[in-house]
């Protein structure tokens, strides 16, 4: 953990900010910035112990595409990112120059280790002043204040009171959001629903190429329909084309791996882990 010396998780009655960001992710830390350079007071809650969401999390690649639209404070952050490993320090295990990512004549750079971006985006916080308070979930049942539909303060679970006079939802989850009763969609839309094409279920791939080479055996003894599905595996099939559903994108872990020994720690097993999932 990178400590920040606007970080405060004291008990309090009540704190105000101009501006109070729930989310520490990389958007949430953006706006803060962004909002404390214009001259405003800004508070950032993050309800886990890091912050950097998936850039923090494991996602040390950046799937970028013509990098030349990239600026604002996300080009800083890689600006920055490109400034720690031009220091020889930073090559522990390899060299710069056998990395092909490292590329000379580049103002910044677009994969990393999560660790660094976390250190990165603390060291943002602190030159900014951003009063950053970790640890603390909002309390999604009665937790959200509002006035004529504008919330006023928020609660979190701890009890602490956070007041402002412009909130911003970071999160992935977008709690906040829901907790304000603001509307929102989940899922997908269907193609129908704004006369588009390329929305809603897509089992025949027209979107992407992303397929199996060759074909997968979805049952758990391989070719016995009796012997049942394999996990996640639906009976109903992929579907029909376009169709709006309500699902999201899987969440996931990301994992750094390393095959040097001593950049390495051991996986632990679970509690109730189930290999056969």
């Amino acid at each position: 953990m990178w400590p920040t010396c606007a970080q405060d998780n004291r008990p309090a009655d009540i704190e105000t900010a101009d501006v109070v960001i729930y989310g520490g992710t990389s958007a949430g830390v953006a706006a803060a910035v962004q909002v404390s350079r214009m001259g405003h007071s800004v508070t950032l809650i993050e309800p886990t112990r890091h912050i950097g969401g998936l850039t923090s999390g494991g996602l040390g690649f950046t799937d970028s595409g013509d990098k030349r639209v990239i600026g604002g404070i996300a080009r800083e952050f890689y600006q920055r990112i490109r400034r720690h490993y031009d220091n020889p320090a930073a090559w522990v295990y390899e060299k710069s120059t056998d990395y092909t990512r490292y590329r000379s004549g580049e103002d910044a750079m677009w994969t990393f280790e999560p660790k660094v971006a976390e250190s990165l985006f603390h060291e943002m916080l602190r030159e900014a002043k951003v009063r950053l308070t970790m640890g603390e979930r909002l309390d999604r049942k009665s937790g959200v204040k509002t006035d004529h539909g504008q919330i006023v303060s928020i609660t979190t679970e701890s009890g602490r009171v956070f007041r402002g006079k412009q909130f911003i939802d970071a999160t992935y989850e977008g709690d906040l959001m829901a907790a304000a009763k603001v509307r929102y969609t989940v899922g997908r839309e269907a193609n129908s629903q704004y006369s588009e094409t390329l929305n809603g279920n897509q089992p025949n791939g027209n979107t992407h190429s992303h397929r199996f080479v060759r074909n997968v055996d979805p049952y758990v003894q391989p070719g016995n329909p009796a012997s049942g599905l394999m996990p996640g595996i639906e009976a109903t099939g992929a579907g029909e084309e376009g169709v709006g559903d309500h699902r999201v994108q899987a969440y996931c872990f990301r994992m750094c791996m390393s095959n040097v020994a001593e950049n390495r720690i051991p996986f632990s097993r679970p509690e109730n882990y189930d290999e056969n999932r």
